[in-house]
């Protein structure tokens, strides 16, 4: 059975093939003559073929040689990055990461999260996926997600398994038909558009959102119209401009514009809305704790 190659026989070997001299060859590496031609001559025994041509006053490659000395150059070069490569992924400056989002996250926190964390670990591998906080949870569970922009609470039977970071926390504001309000005030109060459906989202997929508007109306004695329902916060938008109802939405989606929406402040006290992120907690991805590292410097909660 033949012996493995050793790294130490491929060093050799390049540094003959490129001194194509035994003797500076072996000054080079800080070695006597003798052991270094035994060393050549052990690997060409083991690979079954003469590497150089031999005269009392030349050396040079043979064919052979000239096969193996790119890919020992190339073998070499990668066992001298493989320090840097552990090092790095030690750090959770190299991996991938799996993040899934709701869409009021695209709005607000997503955009600067990703841009920093791209500047600071540009060589991870970063895979989005927008999804709705109860498929977030189904993800997260099964090891298909790393972490989750979602909005709390997380369920109980979860509690013990995940962890979570609040990263955002913003009011609540009006996105009504353009023209629904005569004089465009900065301020409305919701009696004066319960004349026009509302538009939610389901509540089991944002429980604690459908229940934080819901209760907004009935704190100011108000039953609204619940006309349509959606799961993605540019269809709610979409549904406004299309003169379908009004929707209450975070602040931050108010950056998303469409034709024939409008919005405004409520007058009535406007429910805050939060956002986190969510992971296992026996997650342990180095890169995943780069990213929390990074996000638990610059939450605003």
């Amino acid at each position: 059975m033949t012996s493995p190659i050793e790294l130490r026989q491929l060093r050799h070997f390049v540094a003959v093939a490129e001194e194509l001299h035994f003797g500076r060859a072996a000054r080079r590496l800080h070695m006597t003559q003798p052991p270094l031609s035994q060393s050549i001559q052990a690997l060409e025994a083991q690979l079954g073929a003469p590497l150089f041509a031999r005269t009392r006053r030349s050396v040079a490659l043979s064919a052979a040689g000239e096969a193996l000395l790119p890919e020992a150059l190339r073998i070499l070069q990668q066992v001298g990055q493989l320090p840097a490569l552990v090092q790095k992924t030690a750090a959770g400056a190299l991996g991938r990461l799996s993040i899934g989002f709701i869409s009021i996250a695209d709005y607000s926190v997503l955009p600067p999260a990703l841009r920093e964390f791209r500047r600071s670990c540009p060589e991870v591998a970063i895979r989005l996926q927008e999804a709705t906080t109860d498929v977030q949870l189904d993800l997260l569970a099964g090891g298909a997600l790393d972490v989750g922009f979602l909005i709390p609470p997380l369920p109980d039977k979860l509690k013990s398994e995940f962890d979570y970071l609040p990263v955002l926390s913003e009011s609540m504001m009006l996105a009504l038909p353009e023209g629904s309000i005569p004089g465009r005030p900065k301020a409305v109060a919701l009696a004066q558009v319960t004349q026009l459906p509302l538009i939610i989202f389901p509540r089991r997929i944002a429980p604690r959102l459908h229940d934080l508007i819901l209760d907004m109306f009935g704190r100011a004695g108000l039953s609204p119209q619940v006309g349509l329902e959606a799961i993605q916060m540019q269809t709610i938008v979409s549904l406004v401009s299309a003169g379908m109802g009004i929707a209450l939405v975070p602040q931050s989606v108010s950056n998303l514009k469409r034709p024939g929406v409008e919005y405004r402040e409520l007058k009535d006290a406007a429910p805050t809305v939060e956002v986190g992120l969510a992971w296992r907690r026996d997650n342990a991805s180095p890169v995943l704790a780069a990213f929390l590292d990074q996000m638990r410097k610059n939450t605003t909660c």
